[in-house]
């Protein structure tokens, strides 16, 4: 006999954005998160990372050890591998997911599918840009720890059949694209 599937948590949504290195994922969510602000419905937490924090990324830092701990204590809503380093979204975002929140914040592509096995309501946000564009913003930020710049654009290519929910081209000026992520987040 087997067990019965355990149900997806619920009833809020999670707003994944994911795309290209370069391609403003954290600017667009800065952007949101500022729109938002008195917004209790729409949650920004951040990302916990294996690398120091930076004016690039933002995000909360973790060594190797401490970050394995807390993914075995059930710390982490969910986690995941990419680039030499490990990331996760924190448990309180599924606490927030519970009480029917909408959270938002930059993932993998990696992670999506597994994403989708364990939450009900999951919107996919595409944030990309030329390449041209991306090359640009890499070599302006550039960190020894991400390698090469043609190794980071190449990466781009493993994910040309991604589909996700909404694609924003964020070419031009931010404020533009962030507007578009805002219609996303606030969509009943």
């Amino acid at each position: 006999m087997s067990a019965a599937p355990s149900p997806l948590i619920g009833p809020g949504r999670f707003v994944l954005v994911v795309g290209p290195s370069g391609g403003g994922k954290d600017t667009l969510i800065a952007l949101a998160r500022t729109a938002c602000r008195t917004d209790r419905t729409i949650v920004f937490p951040r990302r916990i990372v294996t690398r120091d924090a930076s004016a690039a990324e933002d995000h909360d830092s973790l060594d190797d050890a401490a970050f394995d701990r807390a993914a075995t204590d059930g710390g982490f809503a969910f986690w995941w591998q990419a680039h030499g380093l490990k990331y996760a979204v924190p448990g309180s975002a599924a606490d927030d997911i519970r009480a029917g929140r909408t959270v938002i914040c930059n993932v993998s592509r990696t992670i999506v599918a597994e994403v989708r096995a364990h939450y009900a309501h999951i919107d996919v946000v595409l944030v990309t840009a030329p390449t041209e564009i991306l090359a640009a913003r890499l070599a302006g930020r550039s960190r020894a720890s991400d390698g090469p710049l043609e190794q980071r654009i190449k990466r781009n290519d493993a994910y040309a059949g991604f589909r996700a929910d909404y694609t924003i081209d964020n070419a031009g000026a931010p404020g533009a694209a962030a507007r578009q992520l805002l219609k996303v987040l606030k969509r009943a």
